[in-house]
């Protein structure tokens, strides 16, 4: 049986591009098996660091990512522990559950993608692709995700509603937040780049019923990915 002290023993190959992503993967991979059991407290960041090959920084992302999941908790002056073994995401970012955000987002974002679309200026319909480009460039999640937010932003705002523009912005924090809890566990980025891609052509075509159309598939696939995570509402 592979201990936890077998485990950090041998540096650890990291297997994809984005290293705190590829820690983050090891680290669930440990926790899950039961190597790294409930309890026990993880190396230190600059042990972390040096038997990963990585920075500083990196290991601090991935440590953050894997308390958002719920895996793991930091606290000050001790350590990170390790608290769970299966996913436990927060039921609610800033003022919001789920729940809200989900009840909400098409009754909000589907009709600003139709007016967007019949309103839009060729600025605002060229900033939609530049941050679809960015989006399919970006290696890293966390900034991925501000770029995920900021492009739903946008739309709200080429809808020339003030309401919707107001409602966005106002939840735009707690969209982030569950973007990233969803990107860490289902892996959606390709996905949604493809998603976004198209509500993007969709408004610069100035066609209202195929930008309301894409933004209504785009939300039918995060609610998909949503309801079995946050099943506890």
């Amino acid at each position: 049986m592979v201990t936890r002290q077998d485990w950090f023993a041998v540096r650890r190959t990291l297997t994809r591009s984005n290293a705190a992503e590829s820690i983050l993967e090891d680290l669930r991979e440990g926790i899950g098996s039961g190597t790294l059991e409930i309890g026990s407290r993880l190396p230190s960041e600059v042990e972390l660091a040096r038997h990963y090959g990585v920075s500083r920084p990196v290991v601090r992302e991935a440590l953050r990512s894997a308390q958002a999941l719920g895996l793991t908790r930091t606290r000050t002056g001790s350590g990170t522990y390790v608290v769970s073994e299966t996913v436990r995401p927060p039921e609610r970012f800033g003022s919001y559950s789920t729940r809200d955000l989900m009840e909400s987002r098409p009754a909000i974002e589907i009709p600003s993608a139709r007016l967007a679309a019949a309103r839009r200026s060729e600025s605002q319909a060229a900033e939609l692709l530049d941050i679809c480009v960015r989006m399919e460039n970006e290696q890293q999640l966390a900034a991925w995700v501000q770029l995920d937010s900021l492009f739903h932003a946008s739309i709200a705002e080429a809808s020339g509603n003030a309401v919707f523009s107001s409602v966005v912005s106002d939840t735009r924090e707690a969209l982030s937040q569950q973007s990233e809890i969803i990107n860490l566990v289902a892996g959606r980025r390709e996905p949604s780049d493809v998603e976004h891609r198209e509500i993007a052509e969709a408004i610069l075509a100035q066609d209202p019923e195929r930008a309301a159309l894409a933004m209504q598939a785009h939300l039918e696939y995060v609610e998909a990915v949503v309801r079995p995570l946050f099943n506890k509402e």
